[in-house]
């Protein structure tokens, strides 16, 4: 039996073994329809949709969808920023049967391609925005996709036609096509609501969500996420937010701001659904803009703020941030990437909130650490292990051997939250497991007496920049094009911003001319998502190899002071 020390840190009146309400996940917004019916669910740009409104609208996008052929078996992705149709089509795909698959805005378009195609994705759901449909175009023509359902952006909106006009004016809205594989999203939801219900049968087994991570080779994998997941890590929260004393949050009476994309985990599990078992209001945000998002916490309200450690660096740098009113804030966390303690206590400071950091990932739901709102600040920490869920960390030579307390080893966790595994990645999902069903994270850290865990080290080469995952070798294939590279290697060096950005170490061809560093991000601009563009490059006449010849990072990274520190 694993040693739990983090229990005695839970908060009073924190349950150990915390029951779980394992459910369809389209039951999270069933339920919530019918306990908080005329209450507002969504404000998006000046219009309110109640929890009655939304599930009528799910409904008819169920119904639309089975018109479409969803059903089980049928792989639907969301190719969406943070508006009411994302949150529509999810429970709608639910709803009909079928499973969601996010794909993220900021993907290269070869990434996409090849995540349509390896997720059996028959339809995706997009809206007419200049920076989606044009790559969702694309994809219709290049891969295995029969169908686009399109969106206007500005139907949901308080004022649809003046919005479509200002937008139209300033070149964000795309033309559209019309042909038998477009389906106008308003045309998806004209029906009566009534769709076929399916049975889910065991909910640990029924898979709801493909949400794409990757690994050391930069191939994403797609993690199958189930209902009992996504519902038991929803549950989980529950009990460590509503069961905390003085500091719970209160059921009806809270003001999400949901400003983290909800094609990631982390805002899809944290926000979305446990917002909606709270019965909050979720103010959707499409994108990121510091000025806004403190406009609206401060004149709306906002009760509960959740973002990455770049996104709080920026919300400090907003002018006159120190003399706005912050006191509505209850509970403000940090996840995606280590929290730097300078940033966490300028926040505190400035904010007035007690800035609290989790961990997980995606395979996780994606909870799996938790800091508790009272008690001791024990900076550095990103908090304890959930009830319900177990953790270990062994040995990183010897997997085998479970180290003990104090002792750094690569974390593994346990629980209803964990992945079933990887989409048709057998070999990948049975090398991720210990031999006692155990999640092995990649990542290496170490429990203190209080069960407080500490992350040191990832024994992956991915990089966590700005919350995103990015994978050093994509960048590396993309640099390999530039006609003067000979040979390049990716390694993370801290960012202020972003946590850790990518730098690039470039031997040239001889005699090639050197590519200066803006020629260099003018190249990558088409080959690269934007949260994978390289911060930094350095020429050098060598870089260091291995005994057998491979470059070494090992190296590259003892050999600069910058990477040293990171």
């Amino acid at each position: 039996m694993t040693v739990q020390p983090w229990v005695k840190s839970f908060p009073p009146g924190v349950r150990p073994n915390a029951p779980l309400d394992l459910s369809p996940v389209q039951s999270v917004l069933d339920k919530a329809a019918e306990r908080f019916g005329p209450k507002p669910a969504l404000e998006f740009m000046g219009k309110r949709t109640s929890y009655a409104e939304l599930e009528a609208l799910a409904n008819r996008a169920a119904a639309g969808f089975q018109k479409l052929g969803v059903g089980p078996g049928v792989h639907v992705g969301l190719f969406l920023p943070n508006a009411p149709q994302y949150v529509i089509a999810f429970f709608g795909v639910l709803k009909a049967g079928g499973t969601v698959v996010n794909y993220s805005p900021l993907d290269a378009l070869s990434t996409l391609q090849f995540k349509i195609n390896d997720s059996e994705t028959d339809i995706l759901v997009t809206l007419d925005l200049a920076a989606l449909y044009p790559q969702a175009e694309k994809l219709l023509a290049s891969t295995r996709l029969k169908k686009l359902v399109v969106g206007g952006f500005a139907e949901m909106t308080g004022a649809p036609g003046p919005v479509k006009a200002q937008m139209a004016a300033a070149g964000m809205l795309a033309e559209i096509k019309h042909d038998d594989r477009h389906v106008a999203f308003r045309d998806l939801i004209e029906n009566d609501g009534r769709y076929q219900a399916h049975p889910l049968g065991d909910l640990t087994d029924a898979l709801a969500v493909i949400q794409y991570t990757g690994g050391t080779t930069g191939t994403p994998k797609g993690a199958m996420l189930t209902h009992a997941n996504l519902t038991a890590a929803c549950s989980l929260y529950m009990e460590i937010m509503t069961r905390s004393g003085p500091d719970s949050l209160r059921v009806g009476e809270e003001r999400f701001l949901c400003i983290l994309p909800l094609f990631h985990i982390y805002s899809l599990t944290v926000v979305m659904l446990l917002g909606f078992r709270l019965g909050a209001e979720l103010v959707l945000h499409p994108r990121f803009d510091p000025a806004a998002a403190a406009k609206d916490i401060v004149d709306k309200k906002i009760t509960v703020y959740m973002g990455v450690p770049t996104m709080h660096v920026a919300l400090l740098s907003v002018p006159g941030v120190e003399s706005m009113d912050w006191s509505s804030l209850r509970l403000c966390a940090s996840g995606g990437a280590p929290l730097p303690v300078a940033v966490q206590e300028r926040f505190e400071k400035v904010i007035g909130c007690r800035l609290t950091e989790g961990w997980g990932m995606t395979e996780t739901s994606p909870i799996g650490t938790f800091t508790p709102r009272a008690g001791p600040v024990k900076r550095g920490s990103c908090g304890i292990p959930y009830p319900g869920t177990e953790m270990k960390f062994i040995d990183v030579a010897n997997p085998d051997r479970e180290v003990a307390p104090g002792e750094r080893g690569e974390i593994c966790v346990r629980g209803p939250n964990v992945t079933k595994g990887y989409w048709k990645q057998p070999k990948a999902t049975a090398d991720s497991m210990t031999k006692d069903g155990f999640f092995r994270t990649g990542d290496v850290g170490y429990l203190d007496e209080d069960g407080f865990v500490y992350i040191v080290d990832r024994t992956k080469d991915m990089l966590l920049c700005g919350g995103f995952n990015v994978y050093p070798r994509n960048i590396e294939e993309a640099i390999y094009q530039h006609p003067s590279v000979e040979e390049v290697s990716v390694i993370g060096v801290p960012d202020a911003y972003r946590g850790e950005t990518p730098k690039a170490y470039v031997k040239l061809k001889a005699g090639a001319p050197p590519p200066s560093f803006d020629d260099m991000k003018a190249f990558l601009k088409e080959r690269l998502g934007k949260h994978e563009m390289i911060g930094a490059m350095e020429i050098r006449d060598e870089l260091p190899k291995t005994p057998v010849g491979k470059i070494s990072k090992k190296d590259l990274r003892a050999s600069d002071p910058q990477a040293r520190v990171a």
